[in-house]
């Protein structure tokens, strides 16, 4: 069997989609793990004070995007940081927490402020 560039073309193009989609649909049962263990990791030490991204302690602190934002909290790392290093009532947990594990809380308290805290 003699094979022309448009066959062997083809047959690289459907190979290239099929590892794609195989990637594709990898990925995000991937993600939905983290921010369950996310959650899970939050629910555990931060929502005693923060249930639903408020602040019972103080009500300007929340975890609501605004409050983020005029706080100077721009980002997972921002949030990152006083999760690991604690600020004034908010206690460190740089400790208590892997640094994987205060990654994924701070990338799950993100998603839920992009969200609103809306489930």
């Amino acid at each position: 069997m003699k094979l022309n560039f448009k066959s062997s073309y083809r047959f690289f193009c459907y190979l290239f989609l099929i590892v794609l989609i195989t990637f594709i649909s990898i990925s995000p049962p991937s993600l939905a793990v983290n921010l369950n263990e996310g959650e899970t990791i939050f629910q555990t030490y931060c929502a005693g004070c923060h249930a639903g991204g408020g602040n019972i302690i103080r009500r300007g602190k929340s975890l609501k995007k605004k409050a983020l934002k005029r706080n100077g909290y721009e980002s997972i790392a921002d949030i990152s940081q006083i999760v690991a290093q604690g600020k004034g009532n908010m206690s460190a947990y740089k400790d208590r927490l892997t640094t994987a594990e205060i990654e994924l809380v701070s990338r799950y308290v993100w998603q839920q402020a992009e969200q609103a805290w809306k489930r």
